[in-house]
């Protein structure tokens, strides 16, 4: 489910986001005369100083997509290829949709790629299956052609909508729906897949709370792993496909807990205060892996298994947000990314030698957000 920048500033941020963008304007560095090339993909360093505290993990870094929200892009099997959700008025895409595209070739800023979802309602978080012949992700399109509305944006809130029309399905790179996986009542969203190709985790609120789940390749076996009251999402498995990483929301005081129903009733939650939780693949053995106050999410593992890479505010609480990675059981915090507004959902390749994650870095102030792929040093 994606989370932008745009979206995350409420009214109460707006003076400290122009305030920001001045101080980023004014801190550039000079383009030798040459723009971002659509073509070649190579990222012009629009804030070197940025860029120079990325070089102990990023070799290089290039830029993807060029205009639009284009967010949680997820390698193939084979790592050649990225499907990733979009909105673009551009392509005449109003609300997210589910694209294809070739990893080493980016797009330029007015053809569209490969539209694998049925252009109808709304999509989020799609994923390949193995063989890469196959896609899974959530769509509303059952429940309308039109996008679901927006909720309404309040001052000092900002909200993601659950909407209960999303299912889960899968699809053949024609866009062809060869499957679905879910029809129970309520939200069943944010599926992936495990390394081995035998599980699936996603969300649903089929208890009456967003819980996770896991479910055999087919969608059958759907066994319930988390049983706390709270906002469970956006989970991944280890490389191992022995354990699952996801954030959480955990309402502790009566309050909290009140806010956070009367919310879901509404088909609402308020993702700014999350945190990472990792649990094997059964649900057992959960611990916190995060304690940093603030939005904490988008959570992967480091190849290596022993790590967890994540998007997270909790130096502000607002922006910017940037990627951070900590060992499993919660120490040896490191910061990877120092983008003054904000990145997010970072996956690595299955052969642990680059990371693609979402940007609004490079954007030349408007509010688009890219797609950039990193060599991975370590």
């Amino acid at each position: 489910m994606p989370l932008n920048y745009e979206k995350y500033m409420t009214m109460k941020f707006k003076t400290l986001f122009a305030l920001i963008g001045l101080v980023y304007l004014m801190g550039a560095c000079k383009h030798n005369g040459k723009k971002a090339d659509g073509k070649s993909g190579e990222t012009k360093l629009v804030q070197k100083v940025f860029y120079d505290k990325e070089k102990k993990h990023f070799k290089s870094v290039k830029q993807l997509t060029f205009g639009g929200d284009n967010a949680e892009a997820y390698w193939s099997f084979d790592d050649k290829k990225l499907v990733f959700q979009a909105r673009n008025p551009r392509w005449n895409v109003p609300c997210d949709q589910i694209f294809v595209m070739n990893a080493d070739q980016p797009l330029d800023s007015v053809h569209m790629p490969k539209m694998i979802s049925t252009g109808k309602g709304r999509t989020t978080c799609s994923y390949f299956l193995p063989g890469d012949s196959l896609i899974i992700y959530a769509s509303t399109h059952l429940g309308g052609d039109a996008c679901p509305p927006e909720p309404k944006k309040e001052k000092g809130r900002y909200v993601w909508p659950i909407y209960d029309t999303y299912d889960i399905f899968v699809a053949d790179l024609n866009g062809n729906i060869v499957k679905q996986l879910t029809d129970t009542p309520g939200y069943d969203a944010e599926p992936t897949v495990s390394p081995d190709g035998k599980k699936i985790v996603f969300t649903s609120t089929r208890s009456g709370d967003l819980e996770l789940y896991t479910m055999n390749i087919d969608g059958t076996g759907v066994k319930q792993i988390t049983h706390e009251l709270g906002y469970d999402g956006g989970a991944f498995f280890s490389p191992d496909s022995k354990q699952i990483v996801f954030r959480s929301s955990r309402p502790k005081t009566p309050e909290e807990i009140k806010k956070y129903k009367d919310l879901l009733a509404q088909g609402l939650v308020e993702p700014t205060n999350m945190e990472i939780y990792v649990c094997d693949a059964d649900g057992s053995n959960l611990h916190q892996v995060t304690h940093l106050g603030g939005a904490n999410w988008a959570p992967f593992f480091h190849p290596g298994g022993k790590k967890i890479i994540f998007s997270s505010n909790h130096k502000t609480k607002t922006i910017p947000f940037n990627l951070y990675m900590i060992n499993v059981d919660g120490t040896g915090l490191e910061q990877i990314t120092f983008d003054p507004i904000f990145d997010a959902f970072p996956m690595f390749s299955y052969d642990g030698k680059k990371l693609v994650f979402g940007s609004n870095r490079n954007n030349r102030g408007t509010h688009d957000t890219n797609l950039f792929l990193a060599e991975w040093k370590d």
